[in-house]
This record gives C-alpha cells, structure tokens and sequence, in this order.
C-alpha cells in the first residue's frame, strides 16, 4: 500500500486536496453525510455540535515521535517542579495558592502518579517539528469523544476513502486506554493503602464526578460504558450529592464509591468549597482514591508558564531542561505594576497575549492581534493587578482546508492550529486537533475541532 518515499506533511496534505475535484458534486454529497452524522453523534456539550472541515488533521509517525518526546521531556520537569513544592516552603510561594488549596495539594501521596491525565496543548510548526506550549490541562481534560465522532465522520467522505486506499492510517483510542491507566493507578493505591473495593471480587466501584452543569455529559457515558465492559461498575455523580458518613463516600443513590475520576476542575471546586464539604472530607481522610489528586494543579495553574523562567525553578533543571524551557515555554510575567514595560506592551500588541491565572475553556483570553490600539490598553488597563498573565503570543502554523459541510462552492482558506496531546499516566496517548479562521484558538472566536489522522 503506498510506497516508501518520506513526503512531508505538506506533500501529504496536497496528495489530500488534490483528491478533490472540481466538480464537487461526490465530494460536497459526502460531505453532508458526515455533516449529518456529526449532528445525531453524542459529539454534543450543552447542546452544540462540534463544528468541523472535509480534511482532516494528518500527521505523519514522525511527528508522533516528537510529540512523545516533548512529553516526556515536559514531565521530567513537572516531577521536579512538584517535588521542590512539596519539600520547600519557599517555592511554594511562588504558585501564591491559598491556604486551603494548599493543605489539600500537600497530603500524603498514595499514588506515584503525578499527574494521571492532562491534554498538553501546543502550537506546532508542521515545516520544523518544533513547537510552543498554549496550556497544561489536567483534570478537566476533555474532547475524547469530539476525536472518536469527528473519526467516524471522516470515513464517511470521498476523498477520505480515496486517500486510505493509497495510505495505511490510523487513529488514536482515547476511552480503554485511559480506563486500563485507571485501574493500574487505582491498584497502586490499594496496595499502599489496604483499600479493598466494594465491588464484586473487591473490585473498585467508580463515581466520574463533576459540577453537571459544566459536564460533557455524552462524553462521561462513553467513559462509563467501557468501565463496565471491564466489569467495574461506575456511574455519573454530581460532586454537590456526595455524601460521606462512617468512614464511606456514597453517591445520592448509596452507592459506596472506591475511585474517582475527578472532571471537575480545581478552580470550581474551590470557588464551591462550602457545597462540596462531604466529597473534600472523604478525600482528606483517603477513604476515596481520588484520580486525580489535587497536586495537579501545581501544573495545570497557568502560574507555572512563569514559575519555570524563574531563578529558583532553573536552578532545579539540568541544563538540557533549561534549554527545553527557554525554546518552548513562551515567556510569562505577572500583570503586575512594575513587572512589564507598560509602553512596550501598548506599542507591540501583537506580541502579546493577556491570561487569567486560573480558568478553562479559554475563558478571559484576550490577544493584542485581535484588538484595536485603544481596546488593547482598555484590556491590559482593566487586567493590572487581577490575577492575569502577561504571555509572548505564538504565532500558529496555518494550513489550508475546505468548508464542504456548510457549502459546496466552499474555496480553500488558511486556518490556524491548535495540537492537544493527550497524556495518559504520564505516556502520549493521542491528538486533538482545534483550527480557527483567526489566530486565536478559542471557543470564543472561531474555533473548530478536525479529526485526527496518522499516516504510517
């Protein structure tokens, strides 16, 4: 199938457009095919159906291979970056978490996993292989099931069955391999703990938790299914309705509950401190596995883009980590009187890009290329001194795709890309590919997911 000859990726993509033909009648009735079955697909949050393009994201096992490098690379430095926070008082400070938060991250592991799911998303140069870091997303790590429909959708269009008759692809399984992680996590805890599950055989029973008015709900019961295909009963759980007493955590129904796996984000759970009281109490006494642990958050806090330029944080890393840092750890300031040339920023907007430390869902995100000069400093004024970050803006590598779901005299366009990793107890597992018609990738803006594709 195929040959052997290496081709670029943007070799490949023109092998991809040039499968489309003018005469777009076959290619434009596919592409309603797969419009259509994305509309009646579980690919759904809130009601909204992700919105995709005819071509697919593709990458070649070339870019695999940088991408589980950049990981592991990334989470050698996480491991030390954790540590220093656990055994030093000092750099702790630098994050400036309260008190709260920090008595839950400080507890006692019960598992060596630092840090058991995250999408590490990353702005990827297609012609040169190197890239910058966007975000660390932990807990709230989504969009696994976007990249299971967007996939089925695909196979449904012409060029996409022309294209795999000449290449051998395939594509990332995102629901079973985090399952079995999981569990291997979880029997790590048992074994330091002498926890014994509640299921039959002393099998863990799972709750997937959340604040449900936040959840992908269609995506938690994909996750559910395959936990019971491996025989561990699981459900959906609204964090607010546990409940503890005598040393169990239960669900609103009684289930007795022996692992979690925590969807709901840090921030909300600390913003509903108060309504969450019985959950926080099962996990500061570890009557509940907790998947994952709020030492997550060490990373997921945008704080981290710049704590790891800083003195105290280089002086933990080996020169090659410092090296990994300077090249793809755009640098970060805090939006701080006195910590950033105020005029530089005014003058350079589009060098700049403007954070909250805390948020998700690209909540906030404000970029100095999509402001005019006198809504730019109305957004940094409004910014100073409220907990937001100051970030040098990546540029992202654009390429070309089609519109064919929304119209058949669709032209070709740039567009703007956004690479998800997803990482599974710390191994790469996957891609989620986001574009966009402008240079800012957000749910905000125009944001758009493409299946994810690799050609072997």
């Amino acid at each position: 199938m195929g040959n052997n000859v290496v081709k670029s990726l943007a070799e490949i993509n023109e092998e991809y457009q040039s499968l489309i033909k003018e005469e777009r009648e076959a290619d434009y009735a596919s592409a309603q095919e797969a419009f259509q079955y994305i509309q009646n697909s579980t690919a759904k949050y809130h009601g909204r159906c992700v919105r995709t393009l005819y071509i697919p994201k593709i990458f070649r096992e070339a870019d695999i291979k940088v991408f589980e490098s950049a990981v592991t690379e990334l989470y050698g430095i996480f491991d030390k970056v954790m540590k220093a926070y656990y055994e030093d008082a000092e750099y702790r400070k630098l994050f400036g978490f309260d008190e709260k938060l920090e008595e839950l991250i400080l507890r006692e592991k019960k598992y060596e996993s630092n840090i058991p799911i995250a999408r590490i998303d990353i702005f990827y140069n297609e012609e040169t292989g190197d890239f910058k870091f966007c975000e660390f997303n932990t807990d709230g790590t989504s969009a696994m099931n976007e990249d299971r429909e967007l996939n089925h959708a695909i196979r449904l269009t012409k060029a996409f069955q022309e294209f795999s008759k000449e290449h051998e692809v395939y594509t990332f399984e995102l629901f079973d391999t985090w399952v079995e992680q999981f569990l291997k996590i979880y029997e790590d805890f048992s074994k330091n703990t002498g926890h014994i599950g509640a299921g039959e055989g002393g099998r863990p029973q799972v709750a997937i938790v959340d604040f449900m008015e936040n959840a992908t709900e269609q995506e938690f019961k994909i996750f559910q299914e395959r936990f019971e295909e491996r025989g561990i009963h699981a459900v959906l759980c609204e964090i607010r309705d546990m409940q503890y007493k005598e040393g169990k955590l239960y669900t609103k129904d009684g289930m007795v509950v022996d692992a979690i796996y925590r969807r709901a984000v840090t921030s909300d759970i600390m913003k509903h401190y108060e309504e969450v009281t019985d959950f926080l109490q099962a996990v500061k006494e570890t009557a509940v596995c907790l998947i994952g642990e709020f030492r997550t958050q060490i990373a997921h806090n945008k704080i981290l883009f710049k704590i790891l330029h800083d003195e105290k944080t280089k002086a933990l890393l080996s020169e090659k980590e410092q090296e990994y840092v300077r090249k793809h750890v755009p640098l970060t300031v805090k939006l701080e009187h006195g910590k950033f040339d105020y005029e530089d920023v005014l003058n350079h907007k589009n060098n700049w890009i403007i954070k909250p430390e805390d948020s998700y869902g690209s909540q906030r995100v404000f970029a100095g290329v999509e402001c005019e000069e006198a809504e730019w400093k109305e957004k940094v004024d409004e910014a100073i001194g409220k907990d937001y970050l100051l970030q040098e803006f990546c540029l992202p590598y654009e390429t070309k795709n089609l519109d064919l779901m929304q119209q058949k005299e669709a032209a070709y366009r740039n567009y703007s890309n956004l690479t998800g990793m997803f990482v599974y107890n710390g191994r790469f597992q996957g891609i989620y590919s986001r574009i966009s018609k402008s240079e800012i990738i957000s749910t905000q803006y125009s944001e758009m997911a493409l299946p994810t594709i690799v050609v072997k």
